[in-house]
């Protein structure tokens, strides 16, 4: 027994954290963007019915842009991302109701950009030469669904195709003296993490595109987040060593700029997923993930050099000025706004996805392990035990398992904070958060162990978690559950349809 604690049996702890809780007190925090020093990002609140709003911080705090009756949220490919961008203190974002562009000065009234045609718009970059904007363009027909790069004219809303050859593009960017730009291209049956291309293309005089140049990828080559250095050369991250690596190309040719067993890449399920920022001499601020946990530094001079942060899990890299901004999270702290001085080393929490307080007696930390699978390889998973300040369990007795399968398949667990995952922990559950053959972040091999192999090797590697905690950790094999959302979702089933592991599962949309 542990002194000053009750016993009680696992699964029936008292705990603070409800369901209403979960769903009702945390925002989503993504989307961060800046414009020059000034820093933004985007909130999804359950309390507004779900409205993606703008937040602007300044030095007084941190205030909204979007009025009442708009949300920032496009629709394309469904899953959107890229729906915001500013400029020389202008918005421009895609309305969800409507999914038109809209303008809007930071202290002002949006007003319409494009006409109520039905097309959606994503991915902008302001074009600043030629008054206009460069994005993505979806559009819904009797024919089907055409995605195509196109230029919308910030004077009449007027808009011009400047690439309608690929099935899917994205990541339009205009170089810095505004002559070129670059941009990304998948075909059917590829997914944006299979294969993607990298094309250059010059910019005419009347604004269209010269004959593109496919710059890298295509074949068995994955492309993620091309970004324009000042000196003219495009930085781009590539999967071709079988890791997704920082790459540069030159004008002429392309060279790794660093080759190392980690990702600096994600699964590009929606626009606008960054993981480094370009600073304006050139060296990069950005992320990178081994083992399921992520870091964040810098590369310049071929030295990569990592900041000493307490975040566990980063996204959206932003310089800010002589500050990075980025979307940070650990196990003891939610995900948050974060605005960071690498000079003085100083970290500041802008804003916070949960803004309640919790006892760090309460809170589980998660532990990284690895277990053997059935085709002699090796899975991964993050270990989160029974935690409650006031409780413990009777002697002898093991507690139940929640093993959760993260969706995508190509997703990630990651060790970052979880009120899902403390909801069950507090209350006397173990949990395991796998990332089973298929997962991001373990390298290409890794991601491609699932292709032909959906609904088995995923199930495996969730049984062969369980069991693995079962022997070595003492979770009781009689009450061992499964849960999964999405692709997860499917894994769930099919463990409970052909699988005797677990007693009871739980498959979410």
């Amino acid at each position: 027994m542990t002194a000053g604690k009750t016993v009680a049996a696992y699964g029936t702890w008292p705990s603070e954290i409800s369901a209403a809780m979960i769903a009702e007190s945390a925002i989503s925090l993504g989307g961060v963007l800046t414009d020059g020093g000034d820093l933004y990002w985007l909130e999804g609140r359950p309390s507004e019915g779900g409205r993606v709003v703008l937040v602007r911080h300044s030095e007084s705090g941190a205030f909204d842009i979007t009025p009442e009756g708009y949300s920032v949220r496009t629709r394309v490919h469904e899953y959107g991302g890229g729906a915001a961008l500013i400029s020389d203190g202008e918005v421009f974002f895609v309305n969800f109701a409507d999914q038109r562009i809209y303008c809007q000065p930071v202290n002002g009234t949006p007003a319409a950009v494009t006409g109520e045609t039905g097309d959606r718009y994503a991915d902008m970059s302001h074009d600043k030469a030629r008054n206009r904007l460069i994005c993505v363009r979806e559009r819904h027909a009797d024919a089907g669904v055409a995605n195509a790069l196109v230029s919308v004219s910030l004077e009449d809303g007027s808009v011009s195709v400047l690439d309608g050859g690929h099935d899917f593009v994205s990541n339009p960017r205009i170089s810095p003296d505004g002559k070129r730009l670059s941009w990304l291209s998948w075909e059917l049956p590829d997914m944006p993490w299979d294969a993607t291309a990298l094309w250059v293309a010059e910019i005419g005089s009347d604004g269209t595109l010269g004959i593109p140049v496919k710059v890298a990828g295509g074949g068995h080559e994955s492309i993620f987040q091309p970004e324009w250095r000042p000196d003219g050369s495009l930085v781009f991250v590539s999967d071709r060593t079988g890791w997704w690596n920082l790459h540069c190309w030159d004008g002429g040719s392309v060279a790794a700029l660093f080759e190392t067993d980690a990702e600096f890449g994600l699964p590009q399920w929606v626009f606008g997923m960054r993981t480094y920022d370009v600073r304006p001499d050139g060296s990069l601020v950005c992320a990178w993930s081994r083992e399921g946990r992520w870091q964040l530094g810098v590369f310049s001079d071929g030295i990569l050099t990592a900041f000493e942060l307490p975040d566990d899990d980063i996204s959206g890299v932003r310089v800010c000025g002589d500050r990075v901004a980025y979307i940070g999270g650990s196990p003891r702290a939610p995900a948050a706004v974060v605005s960071f001085d690498s000079a003085a080393g100083t970290r500041n929490v802008v804003r916070r996805s949960f803004p309640g307080d919790l006892d760090p007696a309460h809170l589980s930390e998660p532990r990284a392990i690895t277990f053997e699978t059935p085709d002699g390889g090796v899975g991964h998973a993050f270990h989160y035990p029974p935690c409650n300040a006031a409780c413990t369990g009777p002697a002898g007795e093991r507690p139940p398992l929640l093993v959760r399968g993260h969706g995508g398949p190509t997703g990630a667990s990651s060790p970052s904070f979880s009120l899902a995952i403390q909801y069950w922990t507090n209350r006397g559950f173990a949990v395991l958060d796998v990332n089973y053959r298929g997962s991001t972040g373990f390298g290409r091999p890794y991601r491609e162990a699932l292709y032909g192999q959906w609904g088995v090797a995923d199930v495996d590697d969730m049984v062969a978690g369980a069991e693995y905690l079962v022997s070595r950790v003492g979770a009781d094999p009689h009450r061992l559950a499964i849960r999964g959302g999405s692709a997860g979702g499917y894994t769930t089933l099919a463990a409970l349809a052909f699988r005797d592991t677990f007693s009871a599962g739980a498959s979410l949309y």
